[in-house]
């Protein structure tokens, strides 16, 4: 097959990550894959897995006739079968051009925690959880499937060198201190209640306690972060939070740390590297990786919804406690979640399930269904209403999808009829 693989974006992030990685594993089983968009950071991993890569043009508006001109192009030009988009934008441009090549097959990953109702139910959608899917499938989507989210065990192979003794070192972390890492980015939806959290946190550990806190990562709510990070190493005396910003390459943050925070791709990457897990959530949620909480994490994910924000520090040290005191403790769950990354979130399990989507929507006709997509373009126009409005009142919010996870919804949740 020949794939066009459309992440919306390629500065760091763990849906544009799966997408490159998944790719290189297709590719690996004798396929032809193009990289197609923005040039951004990952643009280095494109080029360090042999990925071809092709420039998108400025989007625009979405969905975007400029680009869906370009995927027109380049499907003639080089005979594609599948546009594979990920998230909604890449998604709505693949749909577009496929009424000008209707030949071509389109695919969808949504990895945010709702899909978007304007995705077609045309469009064979991917995502990453069990609880989304059967919230799809209660919503009338048939054509819905799930891929978690995978982890590259030959790139984090957590019993290579990749510098974790420097990386202590660079940061002054001595060699009896626990560290706990969180790699993520810092974004004001989804993750930042769980990062100022985790900062406030080490006010309650006591001071000569040999602990510090290493956040790695990027993005809007850097600044409301180093803020709260300043104030409570102000507090103590010293610098118990640390802030490394944004790493390319962040291996040797995983592989030393003694525990990890996460969620999503981030968390199942710390696995790879025998880090203890404690799952960060919304609303106060925080639950470590054992064998007992496994089930809950394979049906809605990596990630989870508390019952109020207020609960979450007295959640996240009930969580920590225990694994800052009894190394027996952090070796037993990290040799855990080595063996579940490894069993069940490989990148080459994943590639081969993704190809089996490519081959179900390669065996369907491709006419064209013009009904659901004027409902979704129907949905999508009063969606793009609402977000001018909110704009305009400067109350929109710079992740919608991330804004209203299933978890929060009647209809995500196991059992519900």
């Amino acid at each position: 097959m020949r794939i066009l693989v459309y992440p919306h974006d390629l500065e760091l992030g763990g849906s544009q990550l799966n997408a490159i990685e998944i790719a290189a594993a297709v590719r690996d089983r004798g396929h032809d894959v193009i990289v197609f968009g923005r040039r951004g950071a990952l643009n280095a991993r494109i080029d360090a897995l042999g990925l071809e890569f092709v420039d998108a043009p400025a989007p625009g508006r979405r969905p975007s006739p400029t680009t869906a001109r370009a995927l027109v192009e380049l499907v003639r030009r080089r005979e594609i079968d599948v546009l594979h988009g990920y998230e909604w934008p890449p998604t709505l441009d693949a749909v577009l051009a496929a009424r000008s090549v209707p030949d071509v097959r389109v695919v969808s990953t949504v990895m945010s925690m709702s899909v978007p109702p304007f995705v077609p139910r045309s469009v064979d959608l991917i995502v990453g959880t069990e609880q989304i899917a059967e919230a799809e499938r209660q919503a009338g989507r048939a054509r819905v499937s799930v891929l978690e989210p995978p982890v590259d065990l030959t790139f984090n192979d957590g019993d290579a060198e990749v510098g974790a003794g420097a990386f202590r070192a660079r940061w002054g972390v001595r060699d009896d201190e626990v560290l706990v890492v969180a790699v993520t980015r810092l974004a004001h939806e989804l993750k930042l209640e769980g990062i100022l959290t985790a900062i406030d946190a080490m006010r309650d550990v006591p001071r000569n306690a040999p602990v510090r806190l290493i956040v790695v990562g990027d993005g809007p709510a850097a600044d409301t972060v180093g803020e709260r990070a300043a104030a409570v190493n102000d507090e103590l005396g010293h610098a118990r939070v640390i802030l490394t910003g944004g790493m390319l390459d962040p291996r040797p943050a995983y592989a030393a740390a003694d525990v990890a925070i996460g969620m999503g791709g981030s968390a199942l990457r710390a696995l790879a590297y025998g880090a203890p897990l404690i799952v960060q959530g919304e609303r106060g949620y925080w639950r470590t990786l054992t064998p007992d909480s496994l089930p809950e994490f394979l049906w809605a994910g990596w990630y989870g919804i508390g019952a109020e924000t207020a609960a979450g520090s007295a959640a996240f040290h009930t969580e920590l406690s225990p694994l800052l005191i009894d190394p027996a403790l952090r070796e037993r769950l990290a040799r855990f979640g080595r063996r579940v990354v490894a069993e069940r979130f490989s990148t080459e399990g994943a590639a081969d399930r993704q190809l089996a989507r490519y081959e179900e929507a390669m065996a369907r006709p491709t006419a064209t269904d013009t009904a659901a997509e004027a409902a979704a373009l129907a949905r999508y126009a009063r969606y793009y209403a609402l977000k001018r409005m909110r704009r305009l009142v400067r109350r929109e919010r710079s992740d919608d999808f991330n804004a209203r996870p299933v978890a929060l919804t009647s209809a995500g949740r196991r059992g519900d009829s």
